[in-house]
């Protein structure tokens, strides 16, 4: 299973909420693109893991990727160590994308920075060839992806570059809106959460609106890097 990118969060949403427009475009352009899940998100104060991988497994279908798994991390007590790396570096070896994308460097939640530091080890690691990982008793060879981008969460990150969604802001919506445990629901008899109000939803989509102004288009997602990025000449900016 070869991809061009695989997108990784702590918790099913993460993806959707961040980079889910970023994914869209991708694939349009013809780009193979799968999703990680470290977490079922079970520790979530709505719904359950078994509500919100029904939720995932909707949204992966409506974003067309080629597969999403999940993994079976603690929600909440996960630790950046080598049992978790080594499950890590399994699945990147297996699908030996590209690109990596992954939770942001420092967030509200506190998995998420953790998750991102997890990532970003496990990408370096991966490359080494004397670390030994196997998947369905088959031997992998060392794989590092060319590039680890870090997708923007609730605070309010610089970003080092966005990409223009706009063309799949609707779809990006949808995605969003399968997981109805999760997200505002007028009918919900569900506890209210930061991330369950109409509010949470319209904050999201002015962030993107904020970056999109900053290259003349609608709608854009925020990424950072923990290296510098090169382009081929100037006419690649916009």
């Amino acid at each position: 299973m070869k991809l061009d990118i695989l997108a990784i969060g702590i918790h099913p949403d993460d993806v959707e909420l961040s980079c889910s427009g970023t994914i869209l475009k991708h694939i349009a352009l013809g780009k193979k693109v799968s999703i990680l899940d470290l977490s079922l998100g079970e520790l979530g104060t709505r719904g359950s893991a078994e509500i919100r991988t029904k939720e995932a497994m909707e949204a992966a279908k409506i974003l067309g990727i080629e597969i999403r798994t999940q993994l079976n991390f603690k929600d909440g007590f996960f630790e950046n160590n080598q049992d978790h790396q080594l499950k890590v570096i399994e699945q990147i070896r297996f699908h030996q994308p590209e690109i990596i994308l992954c939770n942001a460097v420092s967030d509200r939640h506190p998995d998420h920075g953790r998750a991102a530091k997890l990532v970003a080890d496990a990408c370096f690691y991966s490359g080494l060839i004397k670390i030994n990982t196997t998947h369905n008793g088959i031997d992998q060879s060392s794989w590092r992806p060319k590039a680890v981008y870090h997708y923007i969460q609730d605070n309010f990150i610089h970003p080092n570059f966005v990409v223009d969604v706009t063309e799949h802001i609707e779809k990006k919506r949808a995605s969003i809106m399968a997981y109805s445990s999760q997200f505002y629901n007028p009918n919900s008899n569900e506890p209210q959460t930061p991330i369950s109000s109409k509010e949470f939803l319209e904050a999201l989509f002015s962030k993107m609106s904020i970056w999109g102004r900053s290259i003349g288009v609608p709608y854009a997602e925020g990424f950072t890097s923990n290296r510098y990025i090169g382009v081929k000449d100037l006419f690649d900016l916009e």
